[in-house]
């Protein structure tokens, strides 16, 4: 059984500039990887089963999307705590462009 898509979360909230220092970040990212991680359970049950190859390769899709949904949260915080630093140190563009290009390479990674 599929489960319904849940909504985008507003960019606004996912681009705030805090840390896994904040509570609520925390939390969230340990909810998403627990939620990864009883997915990846239920596929080894199902795979212990004999269940239906179809049904299995839903399931990983469905786990791979949870990750790269936490791995966007991650880097949306280090793209926020990047922007806080900077704003502290007042540094320049060139520091600026240091830390998109970081983000560049951490999401070319992903495609």
């Amino acid at each position: 059984m599929s489960r319904p898509e849940r909504a985008p979360e507003p960019a606004a909230a996912a681009c705030a500039p805090r840390s896994l220092n904040d509570a609520a970040d925390r939390t969230d990212v340990l909810h998403r990887l627990r939620r990864a991680e009883g997915q990846l359970r239920g596929i080894q049950r199902m795979i212990e089963r004999g269940e239906d190859c179809h049904k299995v390769a839903q399931q990983f899709s469905a786990v791979q999307r949870a990750l790269d949904s936490t791995y966007l949260r991650m880097t949306l915080c280090l793209a926020g705590q990047r922007m806080a630093e900077g704003a502290v140190a007042g540094e320049d563009e060139s520091r600026w462009r240091e830390a998109l290009g970081e983000l560049e390479s951490m999401l070319a990674r992903r495609a």
